[in-house]
This record gives C-alpha cells, sequence and structure tokens, in this order.
C-alpha cells in the first residue's frame, strides 16, 4: 500500500474477506480484547497512539470498515449503517473474542453498539467518544448540513472533491493547528480517485431524522445501560457536541465522565495522550 506511512502507523494488519470485499485490520499484542471502531472518514490511523499503549498489555484489535482506510473499496457494495453492522458482527464473530472492551468513535457506535444490544455478554466495558446511537430529530446542525449534502451538490463535493477528509475532517477540529499535515494526508489518502469514495458519501444519507434503523436501535437501548461505561468528549465538537453527552449521560446507570474543553470531534488527535491515560485507569 504505497500510500501509507509507516512512521506513523507501524503496525501489521491482517485480512478477513467479508461477502463484500476485503476488510483489513489491526490485531497485535495477547490478552484482555480492546477492540477500536472508527467512524467516517477515519481509519485505524485514528486509534495509533492506543494501539502502541495497550499492545504489550492487551490483545489489541482496530478494524478499518469496508470502503475505508486499508480496506477494499467496491463502489457498488451497500455502505449503509445496516450493511456496516452486520458485517462488524460476522468480523467478531470470525475472531471468536469475548469479553470485550468496545472503544468506537463517531458512526462506529451505531455500527459496533448494535452487537452489543443483541450479544451483551460478549462485551465488558464500553469506551464512547464523540458518537450517536439514534436519529437525528430535534437536533438542528446536522440534518441541516446533510440536507445540504444529500442531493447532487453533495454527491459532486464527495465524489469529485473529496470534501469528507480534505474540507470536513480539519473542520471539527477545535483548533486546526492540532492536525499535524502528515497526519492529514494520512486521512485524505485512502480516497485517491472518485471510486474509492462511496462510503463516506453513503454516510450522509444516515443522517436523517427518520432512520428507521437507527430509531430501532434506540428502541432496543437498554441491554447498553448495564455495561459499565466512560465518556470521552471534546466539548467544541460541532457536530456531536454537548447535547449528545447529555444524552448518553442519563442513560447508563454506570458511568464516568471525561470532558475536553479544549478539543473538537477528534479528541484522539486534540487530547491524543490524555485519552490514552483515562482509558487505561478505566480498564485497570
Amino acid at each position: 500500500m504505497q500510500w501509507l506511512n509507516h512512521k506513523l502507523f507501524p503496525f501489521a494488519t491482517h485480512t478477513y474477506t467479508s461477502r463484500d470485499g476485503v476488510i483489513r485490520y489491526v490485531d497485535v499484542g495477547s490478552g484482555p480484547v480492546l477492540l477500536f471502531v472508527h467512524g467516517t472518514p477515519t481509519w485505524s490511523l485514528l486509534w495509533r497512539h492506543a494501539l502502541a499503549k495497550f499492545a504489550s498489555t492487551h490483545r489489541v484489535i482496530a478494524i478499518d470498515h469496508l470502503g475505508f482506510g486499508m480496506s477494499e473499496k467496491p463502489p457498488e457494495v451497500d455502505y449503509s449503517l445496516p450493511a456496516h453492522a452486520t458485517r462488524f458482527r460476522e468480523f467478531v464473530d470470525y475472531l471468536g473474542i469475548q469479553d470485550i472492551t468496545l472503544i468506537v468513535h463517531d458512526f462506529g457506535g451505531p455500527i459496533a453498539l448494535r452487537d452489543v444490544i443483541n450479544r451483551p455478554s460478549l462485551y465488558k466495558k464500553l469506551i464512547l467518544c464523540n458518537t450517536f446511537f439514534w436519529p437525528f430529530a430535534g437536533e438542528f446542525t446536522v440534518p441541516t448540513a446533510a440536507s445540504l449534502l444529500n442531493g447532487r451538490v453533495g454527491k459532486f463535493l464527495y465524489l469529485k472533491l473529496n470534501i469528507s477528509p480534505r474540507w470536513l475532517l480539519p473542520a471539527v477540529f477545535a483548533n486546526r493547528q492540532n492536525l499535524d499535515p502528515a497526519v492529514h494526508a494520512q486521512y485524505i489518502a485512502p480516497f485517491s480517485n472518485q471510486t474509492q469514495r462511496h462510503a463516506p458519501w453513503a454516510m450522509v444519507h444516515e443522517l436523517t431524522p427518520d432512520n428507521p434503523w437507527l430509531a430501532q436501535c434506540w428502541a432496543q437501548r437498554e441491554p447498553l445501560t448495564k455495561v459499565p461505561t466512560l465518556l470521552l468528549w471534546g466539548t467544541r465538537d460541532p457536530v456531536f457536541g454537548a447535547v449528545f453527552l447529555q444524552r448518553w449521560q442519563r442513560l447508563f446507570q454506570h458511568v464516568t465522565i471525561c470532558t475536553y474543553h479544549d478539543a473538537g470531534h477528534f479528541i484522539q488527535e486534540e487530547a491524543s495522550f490524555d485519552y490514552v491515560k483515562q482509558i487505561q485507569t478505566f480498564i485497570a
């Protein structure tokens, strides 16, 4: 993979052949399982600091969803949330793992938390970072932006201009100077041509107030409430801000909260060392 910067991402990768295409993932170390799940338009690079920290004490796994990062990007595949969730469940089955501490971000939340609802016995702890699990009814910012991007203009911006990693990703940082140019280049590189950009484009269509799959997920949320949970949140996130954090906070019986008031959507980049420290304390 010529675009991969091995200095930034020095981890060996494995392949899992799903029914829709080849999924690549990191699987290093041994011991208790930490499973990291990214959103859009990122990939397992997002978790590099945590992967490096915990590989000596845990079995650390980070998936690249089909259509993202190092995984294949077939243009005609179903990249909807239900399809990603199904592939994730099958990936967990393939690995044969249990007693999982699940760490999710952004769209990684609904993709992976659906499996927690269906099979809560596999998961012993949750760590949620600026994510969601419900339709966007009542939220102003996201549906407004999504409605603007959902049509022909949005399709042009996503598929022709690669707007998601190029411009939208830095736009949700609290301070864009915290995004190292070399790191930004690694978020852009997996989408080098328009045939590789269908997965981020598909995510826009999920941000509707009447998404039935997300409505069903939220209606069935009760199994989540009993899992010990850590919320790690960048409060200057213009997409998943304080309203989202408060909704999560009300849900859980056993919850620990750590907020970053100088970080936006990507605490993994803007608070990289402290967020790893918080995970270490929580899993201890």
